[in-house]
């Protein structure tokens, strides 16, 4: 499978799990609104899955596969068997250990993330990420699938099985919140057992998957298992590699953490806005970022193991290519016309024009840095195909000081939406410092023909600019509320008209798409 193929298969299924994503917080910006219980939610949800991106997504997943590519180039799938088995034993048992911690220490962890929060929504907050707790371990298990099938070259069922979750979650808001508001129970907590459900669903995916392909890790949870586990070299190199990843990514998630604790000391309904601007946000970041740096990893550390450096580099090229492509208008959209998007989707029930203006100039903040959040997706495995995991940590810890800095400026002058400008500034020194750093240890050497790319790049995206900003005016967005249709209609006119715009000028500049997409 070639890696555009492999890429636009994860990309239609991140596509499929970010529209059943968008389903979801529609539905539940409509029966909810926004309100101190919506923000315990968002505080609790927000704690699985922190340690979801931290450990299973983040540190494991880094350190996990590029050590699994490299048993299967060199050591062949029997050994390659063993150490999935070893890891998995491993894995489970301290999850076990973690998911019973998490649930103890629930009052701690939603101090440490949302003090600010009234009593009531401080309450609900821990009852529901006791609830919700056990599902970083669900999670776990599929990272280490994820992994797995990856490896294998089976992208679709990991990238497709976060739309169990939303399936899941979008039926608790539609058929159990009324139910649980009938029977005199928050409506609110419905959705923490929506989360739980995904997560079985997801984890049941993913080992279904395994099964097929006979891959399915067998799992013994005793001491001389663990120690058998521990025995294995491959397994130690895992640990080995996770402390520098687990500092890496630990960074991110402790700025979301810091910025979470800000937003709960600024007026009711802050947390909410910014998680409806980063599910926006996150649209394009997880469709062109998330799918190449899934493609690209297992294939950046077989090329590494077989020692072909111009095929490495080749493929970061060709990634950086694709993301300064796509993610650059997708950035301009997301500045000049916030709040078309942000009242398409969010303007409906509960949800009121004051809110769908908060929540678009959170959205500006994070389009302002979109580039360089995409580019991380790319850049980083780079590192961790070569079993560097150090620098991009210690990059990550010189950014998160750098971004905390920003929010004494940022905060005072635009509250909540300062905290989504800083992680966008942020996210572009982390990229630049991370490609100098590719660069400059000779593993990227760039391509002939990036400075005419830029330019037909930035001139097509100045005609996107005018046409959206116009389009943006032009339109009573918040006035059509109650012409859902007309308003989702003209949205999708508007955007469809602005790709065709986009992709038009690229041409007429003289950029040969396909070429780029098969180079």
């Amino acid at each position: 499978m070639s890696l555009i193929k492999s890429a636009s298969t994860v990309s239609f299924f991140t596509l499929l799990s970010r529209i059943s994503g968008l389903a979801r917080d529609v539905l539940m910006a409509s029966a909810f609104g926004v309100s101190a219980m919506t923000d315990a939610f968002g505080v609790a949800f927000r704690i699985p899955n922190m340690l979801r991106r931290m450990f299973a997504e983040g540190a494991f997943s880094q350190a996990f596969v590029p050590v699994l590519a490299g048993s299967k180039a060199k050591d062949g799938d029997a050994a390659t068997q063993v150490l999935i088995n070893s890891v998995a034993t491993l894995l489970t048992m301290v999850l076990l250990v973690t998911c019973v911690l998490g649930i103890a220490g629930a009052p701690v962890l939603v101090y440490l993330l949302a003090s600010g929060l009234p009593p009531a929504g401080f309450d609900a907050a821990v009852l529901m990420t006791r609830w919700m707790f056990p599902y970083i371990g669900c999670m776990s298990i599929v990272a280490l699938g994820a992994g797995v099938l990856n490896t294998w070259k089976n992208f679709a069922i990991p990238a497709a099985t976060p739309v169990l979750l939303n399936v899941a979650m979008i039926l608790a808001a539609w058929l159990g919140a009324p139910w649980f508001k009938q029977m005199g129970i928050e409506p609110i907590y419905v959705m923490a057992a929506g989360v739980m459900v995904g997560g079985m669903l997801q984890l049941g995916a993913i080992l279904y998957a395994l099964w097929r392909m006979g891959l399915a890790p067998k799992i013994r949870l005793s001491l001389a298992a663990a120690r058998a586990a521990w025995a294995q070299p491959a397994t130690k190199n895992i640990v080995r590699l996770m402390g520098p990843a687990l500092l890496g990514v630990s960074v991110s998630q402790i700025s979301l953490m810091i910025n979470t604790q800000i937003a709960s000391h600024l007026p009711t309904g802050s947390v909410t806005w910014l998680t409806g601007a980063s599910l926006l946000m996150e649209f394009p970041t997880a469709m062109l970022g998330v799918a190449l740096g899934v493609v690209l990893m297992p294939q950046l550390a077989a090329a590494k193991a077989a020692n072909d450096l111009d095929k490495f580099s080749h493929m970061i090229d060709w990634g950086l290519r694709l993301v300064v492509l796509l993610a650059v208008p997708s950035a301009v959209a997301l500045v000049t016309f916030s709040q078309p998007l942000v009242a398409t989707l969010f303007h409906n029930g509960a949800y009121a024009n004051g809110d769908v203006a908060q929540t678009s100039i959170a959205l500006m903040g994070y389009g302002a840095g979109l580039l360089g959040l995409v580019a991380i997706k790319v850049l980083t495995p780079g590192y961790f195909a070569n079993q560097n995991i150090k620098t991009p940590a210690l990059i990550g810890i010189a950014v998160l000081a750098i971004t905390q800095g920003l929010n004494f400026v940022f905060v005072p002058l635009l509250a909540h939406a300062g905290l989504a400008l800083s992680i966008g500034v942020g996210a572009l020194v982390n990229a630049l410092w991370l490609l100098i750093g590719l660069v400059r240890g000779g593993t990227y050497r760039p391509s002939p023909g990036w400075g005419r790319l830029i330019l037909q790049v930035l001139a097509a995206s100045a005609l996107l600019a005018v046409f959206l900003m116009w389009g943006s005016g032009a339109v009573p967005w918040l006035a059509l509320k109650s012409e859902k249709l007309v308003r989702i209609g003209l949205l999708a006119l508007f955007v469809s008209g602005g790709a065709a715009i986009y992709f038009v000028a690229i041409w007429a500049a003289g950029l040969n798409l396909r070429q780029l997409l098969h180079r």
